[in-house]
């Protein structure tokens, strides 16, 4: 039997010497491997930590030490020694475990997780209420450096240095969050763990301290205190001493002897302390070495090689960086910022053939969409590129810098709707409801390639205020004919019109499953047309009321939840304007789906084409009333 199989607690881990935890760490990450490279997941990351993780769980005492993990896309291993080994092999499926950290899984999650820098200030706040409350227990928050150019961190480490509660951060740097980190941050921790020279001459004084007979775990104490002169020698200044914390490190993060010795002399302390721990991405898994990018977050592949099965087909995103790479060619006003996920986005290709036209603000949302309304502000054309679950961070920069003082702008939503595996925290449906009724904005969702081509031109066109381009993580149709209709605002375009009596209103990456039913009710002897509704806000009524006249039944597919979405407002209109059509709107509930795979998570939410199908067949049995569905279910 291995280690691995032996673990059923962190507690499993206190029995083990140095030589069972070096062999418990290779045991994790051929797991980790062997699972990932059959469900996908995050990677290079989860391989990092390995180390960090085992030293954690054996010098404290989860649950009753609560150990917060930033992003969380690193806890696969705290998984794998917390109870959840046997399931491990269901992580990122559907009715299995998340690829982050989930309360309702086990009491060693403390907190969800799923967007960055968000763990020093909960982690703070746990200790606060902890402390008032006269609990005890340590609080641990685990951040990487790629997390800690996110601005909020910045705000909780300064608060944390002034309410001075004993806060441990593990500072987890290893050069990356996705893709090499950026900024005037990543140099500072690179200066700071590229002392050499401190790290021998304190290993040098430790070792001569220790090694002195009788006196030594007396001195060694004293000498801990004596270090902060020691490094005053060669920092100048310290940004986290500056802020309050006490300064550990650099320190080897795969050398487990010596983060548990760290560990052991931090945890009495009753200050605030940053141990900043060197690892390396991807860690014993050579192809992730050696490109820790390609391998952060990766599909189901072969894991000898690292090839992963591949169709010849267009993603969305491939065609909106193909469509912005021309569109930039003619216009060298065009721009892109991204929050370091240049290649996650698209822009990777575009980076390349317009160097020095990408702006790689890091982990900063906010940041990112005021810095393109100032560029819009000093006249050029930038598109902002994030995922529609991470625009959530920076609504009020979308309504206070672009939208009310009328910017012109792209704001590029990757990832809107159903994502699958990676669950709750990464579903991209409030977008729509978040944005709509913003002033000065207009928020599109394009079908197809060429749908998305025109739409990028179109809102490039656009003045007074943001233009939102969503559309999902899919794979992109291609069929020119149907929608090379050109955009005009508020309007949408028929992609299937042939008289029948049933209409199916679709958007985005949903039109392709609107034909595919109208196709299959075809076969049947029935028919339905289709109408690609494109634009989400503002919506022309009179050429909506336009489209939808004749028909006697409707059914609405918004890709987004139904509270506060489309259908609700479409449901008031066509019932004030056309009382007699049967309309039924479909939408996600405000509850998000857990991790599925995006098949999984569209038919659970009726918008497969068997189920946009079936909704036809229903309303052709009904008369009379006007229905609203959501997949919440119900109706009225």
């Amino acid at each position: 039997m291995s280690i691995l199989d032996s673990i059923e607690s962190p507690a499993d881990l206190k029995g083990l010497d140095m030589k069972g935890l070096a062999t418990l760490a290779g045991e994790i990450r051929k797991r980790i491997v062997d699972t990932v490279s059959r469900n996908g997941g995050h990677l290079a990351s989860n391989l990092g930590v390995v180390e960090l993780t085992l030293a954690l769980h054996r010098v404290f005492e989860s649950p009753g030490d609560s150990i917060v993990w930033d992003v969380g896309h690193q806890c696969y291993a705290h998984k794998l020694v917390t109870g959840r080994r046997e399931r491990f092999d269901t992580i990122r499926r559907q009715g299995g475990l998340s690829g982050f950290p989930k309360r309702n899984e086990s009491p060693h999650d403390i907190f969800d997780a799923g967007h960055a820098s968000t763990s020093i200030s909960s982690a703070l706040g746990l200790l606060a209420a902890r402390t008032r409350l006269g609990l005890g227990g340590k609080v641990i928050a685990v951040i990487g450096d790629g997390a800690l150019t996110g601005g909020m961190a910045f705000e909780a480490l300064s608060h944390g240095g002034q309410l001075g509660l004993p806060l441990v951060v593990v500072l987890n740097d290893n050069k990356m969050s996705i893709q090499a980190n950026v900024g005037a941050l990543s140099r500072y921790l690179s200066r700071l763990s590229a002392t050499v020279r401190y790290q021998k001459i304190r290993s040098r004084i430790d070792a001569i301290v220790r090694g002195i007979p009788l006196l030594g775990p007396w001195l060694y104490p004293a000498m801990v205190r004596g270090k902060r002169a020691v490094k005053g020698l060669f920092f100048k200044e310290n940004l986290f001493s500056d802020l309050g914390f006490e300064y550990v490190g650099p320190i080897d993060g795969h050398n487990m002897a010596a983060m548990i010795q760290v560990f052991r002399e931090v945890k009495p302390l009753d200050r605030p302390v940053v141990i900043h721990v060197i690892t390396r991405k991807g860690k014993g898994y050579e192809l992730a070495e050696e490109d820790p990018a390609r391998y952060h977050g990766v599909s189901p592949m072969r894991a000898s090689d690292g090839k992963v099965e591949t169709r010849p087909v267009v993603t969305f995103t491939e065609a909106f960086s193909a469509s912005l790479i021309r569109l930039a060619g003619k216009d060298e006003r065009v721009v892109a910022v991204t929050a370091a996920m240049a290649k996650g986005t698209g822009l990777e290709e575009f980076r390349s053939a317009f160097p020095g036209r990408l702006y790689d603000v890091g982990i900063a949302e906010e940041h990112a969409v005021t810095f393109g309304a100032g560029l819009a502000a000093g006249g050029l054309k930038p598109v902002v590129a994030i995922y529609s679950t991470f625009i959530q961070r920076a609504v009020d920069q979308v309504f206070h810098d672009a939208a009310l003082q009328g910017r012109s702008m792209v704001l590029a939503l990757d990832r809107a709707g159903a994502v699958g595996e990676d669950g709750e925290t990464h579903q991209g449906i409030y977008d729509i409801a978040l944005f709509r009724s913003l002033p000065n904005i207009r928020v599109l969702a394009p079908a197809s390639a060429v749908d998305l081509d025109l739409a990028l031109g179109h809102a490039f066109a656009q003045e007074g205020g943001p233009t939102v381009i969503r559309f999902p993580k899919a794979r992109c149709p291609r069929e020119e004919d149907a929608y090379a209709e050109p955009w005009q605002v508020g309007r949408g375009a028929f992609v299937r019109r042939s008289g029948s009596d049933s209409l199916i209103i679709a958007m985005g990456g949903l039109v392709e499953a609107a034909v595919e039913a109208a196709d299959s009710l075809l076969r049947e002897g029935r028919s339905a047309d289709v109408y690609n509704l494109r634009y989400v806000s503002p919506i022309d009524e009179e050429a909506f009321m336009e489209a939808c006249a004749g028909y006697k039944r409707a059914v609405f597919l918004e890709e987004g939840a139904y509270a506060g979405g489309l259908g609700e407002s479409l449901a008031g209109l066509l019932s004030r304007r056309l009382p007699r059509l049967f309309f039924t709107a479909l939408g996600f509930p405000s509850e998000p789906f857990p991790q599925a795979s995006r098949e999984e998570l569209l038919e659970r939410a009726g918008f497969s084409a068997s189920c946009i199908a079936e909704r036809i067949r229903l309303l052709e049995a009904e008369d009379g009333r006007i229905y609203l569905f959501s997949a919440a279910g119900g109706g009225s």
